[in-house]
């Protein structure tokens, strides 16, 4: 059913039970009276008059899978109730029915929402100037020079032309006079009403003004005078409202990322799974089949690209435990303020690309990000990592003006390629460099987003070479989990070297891993690869109280090993850190590398980083000759 690339049977069974996880117990869950249908093929055509025999008012074909139809009423309460005999098993007797499926309800979250409170703000002048993260010049208490450098970007004439972005939120107010020249109706749809008009439903608080924010931060209109600037602001944007209902069901998510994948260039997600620090959570069936074929499909081939906001749990969560924000498919994006610190809400993790920017932490009013409000408004307070992903999505959209046959990979390698680490400052966690010379770090990915230098390199770009994965190896028997030490495993590959499916550059690597513990928060997991480069891949999450789920095949996910050459031994460490002993047991760690066999940039990056180690050696052993010969010489002056 998944539409992977190169995957071959072994590789497909293993990652179905790494991604399909169990989330909860349906029965006593909240259920909808929406309906995933399929009929047997010769019925197709007749899926709007079954839909009818059975009381259901609207239909909808499905573009993903063969034969799936979204069956439901006009109106749509939901209701918490037990699997019901109803409907669900009369469509089942029916003979050109193959299946149905009751979707279940479940919560996902907008991040980096703030409650204004309606704050009175002037709004007659234009915000370009408070813009910092696009140029920073120290306004708001910020730091000069730490912005995205979209002026490089502008003045080399990408604009954002031809791109299209879509804003997967609460909606987006498309008569505001900042977005409706850009706006791109043709690509809009509200999956939440089911109907093409996505435009936000009215609350006394403001709440879903939270896509409209987005949209402004990518597409809005230059030099009109109304507002600020848009990253790529001749960008079309596209509203797909699919976040304003009590809970989101799997045909929802799916049918957004999948929504007009040709026409449709760039996907900007700014929430996922409760940021409470205890929820494990990610993509059902139906979105991950949409996330997939969006990757191998979408652009006529080159693949949808997928931006995604990576959290705003703070230090109490990691990100690893999003399944959106960890995926091979997805770019993750964290945030940094305007002087180049962490913000208090974001999350680290491995898995996270690279970072742009947020808010200030100092109470400046205009520290936080300027951009579209509601009913033809501006703001200066939108925040969080929220604002952080559509900031991505337009410097991408640029890159894609500058080289429209750059696939879903390429963009991942011209991140993890022109990323800098500029002025960014983690508390916690230090900068490095893994095996081949490329600096990273635990919480900004391999840095902030470098607008001019991407699109410089995106115009002289050859398309990366095939992906192939390879499972690399695999522990499947029960190990305890010491309380007071850790647990070490290795795997050693040859990373199927002799084999069609060889990886000798590495992309993504992913940990499969089976652990239960008596406090799941208090477990920590890190995994270092051949050539001696650390991934954390799972943080203590002191919230996170489970005893008894903990996490069943889950694929936690590192990009800090980008082209390095996976053959050797990888070692996963299992421990606890907290307060109180804690007991554990793993039943399986599965290693799965992807990459690829030829990258000719990624040899240049080693020989210039080895070029550079062989100097500093050099250097070092100067400085030790000179040391050696200064203390010779004040011996002999001594006994002179």
């Amino acid at each position: 059913m998944f539409g992977f690339l190169r995957y071959g049977p072994m590789v497909v069974l293993v990652l179905v039970n790494a991604l399909i996880f169990a989330i909860g117990d349906t029965e006593n869950g909240i259920l909808t009276n929406h309906l995933l249908v399929q009929l047997h093929e010769g019925s197709y055509d007749e899926a709007p008059q079954v839909a009818l025999e059975h009381g259901f008012e609207s239909v909808r074909k499905l573009p993903f899978g063969d034969g799936l139809f979204h069956f439901y009423p006009q109106s749509s309460p939901l209701s918490r109730r037990k699997r019901s005999a109803g409907h669900g098993q009369s469509l089942q007797k029916d003979h050109r029915v193959k299946s149905v499926l009751q979707q279940a309800g479940f919560d996902r979250q907008k991040r980096g929402y703030r409650d204004l409170n309606q704050v009175d703000i002037n709004m007659s002048d234009p915000l370009f100037t408070k813009q910092w993260y696009l140029v920073n010049t120290g306004q708001a208490d910020g730091t000069p020079g730490l912005d995205l450098n979209v002026a490089e970007a502008w003045g080399l004439g990408f604009t954002g032309k031809g791109v299209t972005i879509a804003i997967m939120d609460d909606g987006i107010d498309y008569l505001h006079p900042d977005l409706a020249a850009n706006y791109n109706a043709e690509a809009s749809y509200d999956f939440s009403s089911n109907d093409p008009y996505p435009y936000p439903r009215y609350t006394d608080d403001w709440f879903n003004s939270h896509g409209t924010r987005c949209a402004g931060e990518v597409s809005a209109v230059a030099n009109n005078n109304i507002c600020g600037v848009g990253v790529a602001y001749n960008s079309k944007v596209a509203g797909i409202r699919m976040l304003d209902q009590p809970f989101m069901t799997d045909i929802i998510e799916a049918s957004s990322i999948s929504h007009m994948p040709q026409v449709i260039d760039i996907y900007s997600a700014s929430w996922g799974p409760t940021d409470d620090g205890k929820t494990v959570d990610g993509p059902r069936e139906l979105t991950l089949q949409a996330m997939a074929d969006g990757v191998n499909k979408g652009r006529g081939g080159k693949g949808s690209i997928y931006v995604w906001a990576s959290g705003d749990g703070g230090s109490y969560d990691d990100c690893n435990c999003d399944g959106y924000a960890s995926s091979m498919w997805t770019i993750s994006i964290n945030s940094a303020i305007n002087d180049g610190r962490t913000a208090l809400y974001d999350e680290s993790c491995s898995s996270t690309l690279a970072s742009t920017f947020s808010n200030g932490r100092k109470r400046n009013p205009e520290a936080g990000v300027a951009t579209t409000d509601l009913y033809g408004n501006c703001t200066l307070r939108h925040s969080g990592t929220s604002a952080a992903a559509p900031e991505a999505a337009g410097v991408f959209a640029l890159a894609l003006e500058a080289n429209p046959d750059l696939t879903w990979r390429d963009m991942q390698h011209l991140a993890v390629l022109t990323s800098k680490r500029n002025r960014l400052h983690d508390e916690v966690h230090q900068w490095q460099r893994n095996g081949v010379g490329l600096e990273f770090n635990h919480l900004f990915g391999y840095g902030v987003l470098d607008a001019g230098g991407m699109v410089k390199m995106a115009k002289e770009w050859k398309t990366v070479p095939e992906r192939f994965h390879c499972v690399a190896g695999s522990i499947q028997e029960t190990h305890k989990v010491p309380s007071e030490d850790k647990l070490v495993l290795t795997i050693t590959t040859d990373a199927c070297q002799g084999k069609e499916n060889y990886v000798r550059y590495l992309e993504h690597v992913q940990a499969v891993v089976t652990v239960n513990a008596s406090r799941r928060g208090d477990l920590n997991l890190n995994m270092t690869s051949p050539m001696g480069t650390k991934s954390i891949l799972l943080s203590r999450r002191p919230r996170d109280d489970d005893a008894k789920v903990g996490y069943d095949k889950w694929p936690f996910m590192t990009s800090h090993s980008w082209g390095e050459d996976p053959r050797g031994t990888w070692q996963l460490e299992v421990l606890f850190q907290g307060e109180v002993p804690q007991t554990g047991t793993l039943q399986e760690w599965t290693l799965m590398i992807h990459g690829t066999q030829s990258a000719p940039y990624i040899d240049q990056i080693v020989r210039d980083y080895q070029s550079k180690l062989a100097m500093s050696k050099k250097e070092e052993l100067e400085e030790e000759l000179d040391e050696a010969l200064e203390r010779s010489l004040k011996s002999l002056l001594s006994k002179n």
